[in-house]
């Protein structure tokens, strides 16, 4: 029997830390291909997808050189790191025959296109994969944050935060084997128990404007695949 998806629009939240693999910094090759091809699945069931990248596995190796840094100047510099995360990923794509565009919420038109939403739209309508980079374009704001505004502006089903671990557990699993894991929860449990789904920020944009998130690990075979095709996988924050 075909998988059927139950979702027809979904934005992906990618951390930089999920393209190092298990280098202590910047893209590991091997990671972001099995990234690609875990997006890949999904999109041959005709599901539109979104991305959202973010800059850590790069500004990680900067992270010394930044300390006592302005943060606004530290924060432009992990969206100029969001950028070139989005151009390896587009290049993962291009190999695996997957169409996709970068946007860009700063302006460098020479490397990528600015962020317009209509565009975007059109894009994911035409089956294109579209990836968000730097973030809002403000500093102060997380690509967490980004995952939810680009979520709503791009009217999709579900936001997937793709982490580590797979799901939310009532504490860190690594140093406690007796976690449990959450099949699902509300946003006000999530922020009452400070059980770090995303910010806070992002919790609340998207408990208010009723777009559930589901939590999964991105290296877990198949997991994503399995999300769209309404199976039991991660946590699903809901309202």
């Amino acid at each position: 029997m075909p998988d059927i998806p139950v979702h027809k629009r979904v934005l992906l939240k990618l951390s930089g830390e999920a393209l190092m693999g298990d280098d202590s910094y910047g893209i590991n090759r091997p990671t972001i291909e099995r990234i690609i091809s875990e997006i890949a699945e999904v999109v041959a069931l005709g599901v539109e997808v979104a991305v959202v990248i973010g800059g850590g596995n790069i500004f990680r190796g900067m992270a010394p050189a930044a300390a006592g840094m302005d943060r606004a100047t530290a924060d432009y510099m992990g969206m100029l790191a969001t950028v070139m995360n989005a151009l390896a990923l587009q290049d993962a794509m291009r190999r695996l025959n997957l169409v996709s565009r970068v946007q860009s919420a700063l302006n460098i038109e020479q490397v990528v296109e600015p962020y317009i939403r209509g565009k975007a739209i059109r894009y994911l309508e035409e089956g294109k994969i579209v990836i968000f980079a730097a973030g809002t374009g403000n500093p102060f704001f997380t690509t967490d944050t980004a995952a939810a505004l680009r979520g709503m502006e791009m009217n999709v089903n579900l936001v997937l935060k793709a982490t580590m671990v797979d799901g939310v557990y009532t504490d860190d699993p690594k140093t406690h084997p007796d976690a449990m894991r959450y099949k699902s929860i509300t946003f006000d449990e999530a922020i009452i128990k400070n059980l770090k789904v995303m910010d806070a920020t992002a919790l609340t944009l998207c408990r208010d404007q009723k777009l559930p998130i589901n939590v999964f690990s991105i290296f877990k075979p198949g997991a994503f695949k399995r999300i769209i095709t309404g199976g039991d996988e991660g946590t699903l924050v809901h309202c």
